[in-house]
């Protein structure tokens, strides 16, 4: 489905950020490294403040949205197909918040050439300056296959 409004935007980028707070939860629950705990917890509630952020972003910016439509944003190259394993170990989880760090960071990035709307660019390349900032630090936890 063609995101094609900013309202169908910024409900999707509301959904993208509790799905990933719902990833998190369940990848916390499941891990052991003290520090990837740690990292995963840190994203957890960084997703539910961005969740937050993408509902306040649209009530105030409703007003001031053009109608001419956005193009070229599919919600199909955006969705998060991701699962934590019931049998799943540090390593695995490491991986799979790398992908929902990339796959947001993408989704910001795309989004952010597209809105005609300054300020809500400014708060979307923010979001993904800041999900480039969190695949650095995952990158840097140093968790191998075991």
């Amino acid at each position: 489905m063609a995101l094609t409004t900013f309202g169908a935007i910024m409900g999707f980028a509301a959904g993208m950020a509790k799905r990933g707070q719902e990833v998190y939860q369940a990848a916390f629950e499941k891990a052991k490294a003290p520090l990837l705990r740690d990292a995963l917890q840190d994203l957890h509630k960084e997703q539910g403040k961005n969740q937050a952020l993408m509902e306040m972003t649209r009530r105030e910016h409703v007003t001031e949205m053009i109608l001419e439509p956005i193009t070229g944003l599919r919600q199909e190259d955006y969705e998060m197909h991701v699962v934590v394993p019931g049998q799943a170990n540090d390593a695995d989880l490491l991986k799979i918040a790398l992908v929902v760090e990339e796959m947001q960071k993408k989704f910001f990035s795309d989004c952010s050439a597209k809105i005609p709307l300054p300020e809500v660019v400014r708060i979307f390349q923010k979001v993904a300056r800041k999900r480039e900032s969190n695949l650095e630090k995952l990158g840097n936890l140093g968790l191998t296959k075991g």
